[in-house]
């Protein structure tokens, strides 16, 4: 031990500084072993490092190479999973990158999508433990708990009635914040204000709607009901939704329209939604104007109805329906009725608010990205005969050609071939290509190419109810789908969809290819790899896809679907169509993340 006592002057200092390196060098290695083995930081630095890989195919030109390789069959393996944080991502929906934005009229929580080139080009998993889900009906009062495992809801909204844990489930006694007791005696005491029943009204818009329990009380009266509300601190609602069975779309009125046409609505409520309804000029009042259906009926319940320490904003609410000839039906406990008037008997004439209809180069169904406009939506602006009492109850409205079909030439005799062709088409591919439809295995379908609604319209009697997608840069022919008694949304599939993952059972798409081109050219837009990677998305496991198109974009979809990891057969069209379409049917696989995820 003599040496340690050795004069400075003695030590040799370049021995020691070795030592000291080589010493400390394998005390961290030691160390690092042990962390990487025996605690998380291994499985999070290998999903980081994972997720830098599917990063790196943000970099356009690697990106685009792996998309090329896709397209052309040369990527033999499947296309990569995402990390296991991902498996509830949206990606127009990112509080990350959204929160960043302003908070005024709520643009933070709008639709902001990342570039293409900006997302990586990976696969969403499903979480630990997913199960397929349980079948419609059971699944409107109980899901599995595992499938989105998030108790927030349930322990904060459980007394009033929204959700509860017990065992594997999730159960749905009804409830929601201003019907505690369940939406059933709610609608009751609507009903005695608004024809609910006998086909009067079918199609409803839920603002703010919790995990949907109203629009899933509706069904059984024959209402459809669309349930929106955005990604917000109450985690997942809209997923809860759509696990359930119940039409639900993520959605936050902020700045922009909604992406509905004008008056497609035949009743809109609202349950302690807190849409500030007469703020900024009563901006979002004229967008919910904008929205319903002549002679249609807006409820709202809870604040500022009757609602203590707000009675300017109570006032203010009910100074802009009677600025909008709005009939008051009923104001009950918290709940006020009015019924819209069903021509323009008041605008313009002189209120508080400076309310002016909109200008004739103003097309009202125009909804995709289109900033709110502070005039309000004149019923002339619209051609046909659509009041609420006027338009044909439910169900004859399905069939009868409505004459906003005349937004495309010849469009009343376009609406009935095209009424024809699904009907014959949907027959085929229960009988002939034995899909599922009709099952109980499949509740949520999309159609992503609706045009007139005719796939949806051929299902009306199955368990279903269909997403009607009209394309953006297409024919706004949405009205005549809402006009039909079927519900949907307008969007462009160069961009990811307001859903979250897995809750489709069955997605639909005639002319894949027309969804990523330009109108009237050959040029794409956007490539099929990431529409297909977003179809897959939002697929559910052991779900359905069924594509048609040309032989050839059937080629290219069918090499793609092999590196999604569907299963994929090529089908002939029905022997009574023209056209040389052929018919991809495809299922996706049930995989799981590995371990090493």
């Amino acid at each position: 031990m003599g040496h340690l006592n050795l004069p400075a002057s003695k030590r040799n200092p370049r021995q020691w500084k070795l030592l000291d390196i080589i010493t400390a060098i394998f005390f961290g290695l030691v160390l690092l072993f042990f962390l990487l083995v025996f605690t998380p930081l291994g499985d999070s630095m290998a999903a980081s490092g994972r997720q830098a890989l599917l990063l790196s195919t943000s970099d356009p030109r690697q990106r685009h190479r792996l998309v090329s390789l896709v397209e052309l069959g040369h990527h033999h393996k499947p296309i990569e999973a995402c990390p296991a944080n991902s498996v509830d991502h949206m990606p127009c929906e990112d509080p990350r990158r959204n929160s960043q934005l302003s908070r005024e009229m709520n643009l933070y929580r709008e639709r902001h999508c990342p570039l293409p080139d900006e997302m990586p080009l990976c696969l969403i998993p499903p979480p630990p433990g997913y199960k397929i889900p349980v079948q419609w009906p059971e699944s409107l009062h109980k899901i599995w708990h595992s499938n989105m495992p998030h108790n927030k809801i349930a322990d904060r909204k459980g007394h009033q009635g929204w959700m509860k844990e017990q065992g594997p489930h999730f159960i749905f006694p009804g409830g929601g914040t201003m019907f505690p007791d369940g939406a059933a005696p709610y609608i009751e005491k609507l009903g005695q204000y608004i024809p609910l029943t006998g086909g009067t009204l079918r199609t409803a818009l839920d603002m703010g709607c919790g995990v949907a329990s109203f629009g899933g009380s509706l069904l059984s009266e024959g209402i459809l009901a669309l349930s929106f509300a955005p990604r917000d601190s109450h985690k997942a609602q809209i997923q809860f939704a759509l696990e359930r069975g119940i039409p639900a779309f993520v959605l936050m009125l902020g700045t922009r329209r909604l992406p509905f046409p004008a008056f497609a609505f035949d009743f809109i409520h609202c349950s302690r939604c807190l849409i500030p309804f007469t703020a900024y000029n009563a901006t979002y009042f004229i967008e919910v104007d904008r929205l319903l259906r002549p002679g249609g009926y807006l409820v709202i319940s809870g604040p500022p109805v009757q609602w203590p320490k707000q009675d300017k904003e109570w006032a203010d609410l009910q100074a802009v329906a009677r600025a909008l000839c709005y009939e008051l039906i009923a104001v009950d406990g918290n709940t006020v009725i009015w019924k819209k008037p069903d021509g323009d008997s008041c605008l313009p004439n002189q209120n508080e608010f400076g309310l002016e209809s909109c200008d004739e180069s103003n097309d009202p169904s125009n909804a995709w990205y289109f900033k709110l406009r502070r005039c309000v939506t004149s019923t002339s602006s619209v051609n046909g005969e659509y009041p609420v009492g006027i338009i044909p109850k439910w169900p004859d409205r399905l069939t009868r050609a409505p004459s906003r079909a005349l937004v495309m030439k010849n469009g009343i005799d376009l609406f009935r071939a095209d009424t024809r062709r699904w009907t014959r088409r949907v027959a085929y591919y229960k009988n002939t290509l034995s899909l599922k439809l009709g099952s109980p295995a499949v509740r949520n379908v999309m159609d992503m190419n609706a045009f007139f609604g005719g796939f949806a319209a051929a299902l009306v009697s199955d368990p279903v109810w269909v997403m009607n997608v009209v394309p953006a840069r297409k024919p706004l022919t949405l009205g005549v789908i809402y006009d039909r008694g079927l519900i949907g949304v307008y969007h462009d599939w160069c961009e990811p969809f307001s859903t979250y993952p897995r809750t489709y059972d069955f997605i639909h798409v005639a002319g894949i290819e027309s969804l990523i081109k330009l109108p009237g050219s050959s040029k794409s837009r956007c490539n099929l790899v990431d529409l297909m990677v977003e179809m897959d998305r939002m697929l559910r496991p052991e779900g359905t896809v069924v594509i048609r198109d040309s032989p050839e974009v059937i080629d290219k979809v069918a090499r793609i679907a092999h590196a999604v990891r569907w299963t994929a057969t090529i089908n002939d069209k029905e022997p009574e169509s023209h056209g040389r379409e052929k018919i991809l049917v495809a299922t996706k696989t049930f995989w799981k993340l590995t371990s090493s995820h």
